[in-house]
């Protein structure tokens, strides 16, 4: 049995979540330590990563990404249902979609949920506040103004970048409509893998799925300007199949 680990996350980050899920799947034993963002970098960095989040701190040593983290959890804790397959080829094009999915899709679906969640206040709260400590609240609370203008340079957050993310986004979905298409059930063999978890995970902000391991904004909670958004995406073939991950596997 392992050691309790400490996952280091901004709660509802899509990169945190891929990592969550796998724990979660595996029956990790783990204390998640939560922060908003632009504050967490003083715990990840404490812990012996960068800025990003998140950060796994375990026995053996601390991995700092999320694909390192799902192969480090993989390896350690999978049996009969290992998220890299053991065939070469099969591994080869789920490391791929991974790779894929972590610069082409989190990134582009990472500044799309930001450009509308920046634009209202209680609903960056409530997402970035979740589990976060008496004085991340306090100091995020007390200096928004600056946290909003550290987030927008940080992503590149303007209303045309926001526009070429979603087209990118929309992008990356038809890629994986078009795999759906040849009739798969999961996107690489006939199984659950890394590459089906990271796809649904970093789609997250774009879905909003129900079984995210943080508390996302309800379709009720949404201003009537971003809705039709969401149920494009949802509506998509790609979309329904994050959906079905989430409620099958997650």
């Amino acid at each position: 049995m392992a050691d309790t680990y400490r996952l280091i996350t901004i709660p509802p980050s899509h990169f945190c979540e891929k990592a969550r899920w796998a724990l979660d799947r595996y029956e990790v034993p783990y204390v998640e330590q939560c922060h908003p963002p632009i504050l967490h970098y003083l715990a990840t960095r404490r812990a012996g990563g960068g800025r990003t989040a998140p950060v796994l701190v375990t026995d053996v040593g601390v991995f700092a990404d999320s694909t390192d983290i799902l192969d480090f959890v993989d390896g350690r804790f999978a049996t009969d249902r290992r998220l890299y397959p053991t065939e070469d080829q099969q591994r080869r094009e789920v490391t791929e979609l991974e790779e894929l999915f972590d610069t082409r899709l989190g990134p582009h679906t990472r500044r799309v949920a930001y450009f509308h969640l920046l634009a209202h206040t209680r609903l960056l709260l409530d997402a970035a506040l979740h589990r976060a400590s008496g004085r991340d609240r306090a100091v995020f609370r007390g200096s928004l103004p600056l946290m909003k203008l550290l987030l927008r340079r940080g992503m590149r957050i303007t209303p045309d970048g926001a526009a070429r993310s979603l087209e990118r986004v929309r992008e990356v979905f038809d890629t994986v409509g078009q795999r759906l298409a040849e009739g798969r059930r999961y996107l690489v063999g006939e199984r659950f893998t890394a590459a089906d978890l990271t796809f649904a995970a970093l789609a997250s902000p774009v879905l909003l799925p129900r079984g995210f391991g943080a508390p996302l904004p309800s379709l009720a909670e949404l201003p009537a300007s971003v809705l039709p958004l969401i149920e494009e995406m949802r509506d998509t073939d790609a979309g329904g199949f994050a959906q079905r991950l989430y409620r099958d596997e997650r």
